[in-house]
């Protein structure tokens, strides 16, 4: 029910009116009238919103034509325990206090991983589970985490 929400790639998407926008000024003319429609500052609105721990878009290089199969033997392998997986597009692990994603690339051959926790300690705890769970698979992988 949030009025708005974005990832880090940049889009943007809101409840009413338009679903997904990468156009920056349209997100920002949105924002200001989500928060103008508020009685409270800006600052009190933005202190409501949940703190984490994220790491930026991390890619690990693999041979062309690998990352599509590699994903595809995590997605049957992995077992987190306590997480929901999602398999659309790759392989998400949702826990209750963060999450893991690895997919490959559309036009690299490249896999992608991203991570948030609520505090650093749930950040690393997930990140060692992927880092186990891919290792498993190519143990020679250079993990950037």
């Amino acid at each position: 029910q949030a009025p708005l929400a974005g990832e880090m790639s940049g889009h943007f998407f809101f409840k009413e009116r338009w679903f997904g926008f990468d156009d920056g000024m349209y997100a920002a003319a949105r924002l200001l009238e989500i928060l103008a429609a508020d009685s409270r500052s800006p600052a009190e609105i933005l202190a409501e919103l949940p703190k984490a721990e994220s790491t930026p878009e991390l890619k690990v290089e693999m041979k062309e034509g690998e990352t599509h199969s590699f994903v595809e033997k995590f997605q049957s392998q992995v077992d987190f325990e306590g997480a929901t997986i999602h398999t659309l597009d790759g392989v998400r692990a949702e826990f209750e206090d963060g999450f893991g994603l690895l997919r490959a690339s559309n036009t690299t051959p490249v896999l992608v991983l991203r991570f948030e926790g609520t505090d650093k300690a749930a950040l690393s705890r997930i990140q060692q589970q992927f880092r186990k769970a891919m290792l498993a698979i190519e143990p020679g992988l250079k993990l950037p985490f």
